[in-house]
């Protein structure tokens, strides 16, 4: 099957079975969602879930955030993953944000990637998330499925050139779902280890489904 026949298969199953795909941090305000996607990192949405409540409450906007300190941040994301580097990231996040930023969260990716711990991938949720731009966050579960299914070409090996081949192919108007479409996919049937081909409802079309499945030969009974 041609890349191009790939991915009207990926859009037309996601697009008739899951028209509406959304990160499942949990958030209300744009400042929110970006410290839940800075925490987010090397870390799952269900433990950065758990922490956020008594965060958000005591941090409620940047201005908070940035008349803080170490100490007094630090236990609320104690139980994250690299817990150090991420509170002097978020302290210098909200200083920026109220110094530079009018304590507003900027829209564009490339002001995104200003602030202290907000890479490209970060970036890119935040501008897809909260102001719908066209933009392909990709994270371990997107960089896998998409190689794996065959939307990304197996000699990729950097998620921006992931990115740029699914932002090649994918219609402006669905980029931002479907980068939540793999994410998905990734988390709870194409997993890491071992993906759960018997229940995926992409085999159809899937790179390696063809390959590791459907090519092996069963042993004789004799």
């Amino acid at each position: 099957m041609r890349k191009k026949e790939r991915f009207e298969a990926f859009l037309d199953y996601f697009t008739t079975h899951q028209p509406i795909a959304e990160t499942e941090l949990e958030y209300e305000t744009p400042f929110q969602l970006l410290i839940a996607v800075i925490l987010s990192a090397q870390c799952t949405d269900k433990r950065v879930n758990m922490v956020t409540p008594a965060l958000f409450e005591a941090f409620p906007n940047a201005e908070h955030l940035a008349a803080s300190h170490f100490d007094e941040l630090f236990p609320y994301i104690k139980s994250i993953s690299y817990p150090n580097n991420k509170t002097r990231h978020l302290l210098g996040m909200a200083k920026m944000l109220v110094e530079e930023f009018n304590s507003e969260v900027p829209s564009d990716t490339k002001e995104l990637q200003k602030l202290p711990g907000v890479g490209r991938k970060t970036a890119n949720v935040v501008a897809s998330v909260i102001f719908d731009q066209p933009a392909m966050a990709v994270d371990t579960h997107v960089f896998r499925v998409s190689k794996r299914i065959g939307l990304a070409t197996q000699t990729a090996k950097t998620p921006l050139e992931v990115e740029k081949q699914l932002i090649r192919h994918i219609p402006r108007e669905h980029i931002s779902t479907a980068h939540h479409w793999l994410i998905l996919h990734g988390r709870y049937v194409c997993i890491a280890r071992k993906p759960k081909c018997e229940i995926c409802p992409l085999t159809h079309f899937c790179r390696y489904f063809e390959k590791n499945v459907l090519q092996i030969v069963p042993e004789s009974n004799a």
